[in-house]
């Protein structure tokens, strides 16, 4: 391979995957910019007094994602996946432990707008999202990916239909009827936020 050919990020994921330490090295760079942008999408959600910042949310990920063993990396898109349902995990943690430490104080609330087009009117928590998100999942996996797929990890129709290995219409299908779910269950407050 030539100098001026970028290392392949597949390659560098199988290698990492593979114990290369210096592979995620040089895979960081690459899609570092991509994972700031999820982070300032989850952050933009969040009230504007939060300690958290999106570089520190990038690097919590990474540092977490360093500690994670024997994990078969398929593609970029799968590595971004990964990367946004950590991010939320992150934050979600966040949320239950700030909420713990102040009774009724500390919820955080997140706004469903363009970058996560779930029709709704208020804002809603970020626990209660991710309460609807869990119920969803236990009902119908599949769609909870999607959902988790693209609000969370920012990907195209296309990249989820690439990590789920279904096609891009059946993706499209799962979106319109997981969104319409998710939205009714936020606008009834049938996931109440976690005590």
């Amino acid at each position: 391979m030539g100098a001026d050919v970028p290392p392949n990020v597949t390659d560098l994921l199988v290698a990492w995957s593979h114990g290369d330490r210096a592979a995620l090295d040089a895979l960081i760079p690459l899609v570092h910019e991509h994972l700031v942008v999820v982070a300032r999408r989850y952050m933009a959600r969040e009230r504007t007094s939060h300690t958290l910042e999106s570089a520190a949310l990038v690097n919590e990920a990474y540092l977490r994602m360093v500690d994670m063993q024997c994990v078969d990396w398929r593609n970029r898109a799968h590595f971004l996946a990964v990367a946004a349902r950590i991010m939320r995990h992150i934050l979600v943690d966040l949320a239950r432990s700030r909420k713990y430490q102040k009774r009724g104080g500390g919820v955080r609330f997140v706004t469903l707008n363009e970058q996560a087009p779930i029709a709704t009117s208020r804002p809603y928590d970020l626990l209660g999202l991710d309460d609807a998100l869990t119920a969803l999942a236990a009902i119908d996996a599949r769609r909870g990916r999607v959902v988790e797929l693209r609000i969370f990890g920012g990907l195209t129709i296309e990249e989820t239909a690439q990590i789920l290995g279904v096609s891009s219409d059946t993706v499209t299908r799962d979106w319109k009827l997981a969104k319409a779910w998710i939205g009714r269950q936020l606008r009834s407050g049938a996931t109440e936020p976690r005590a």
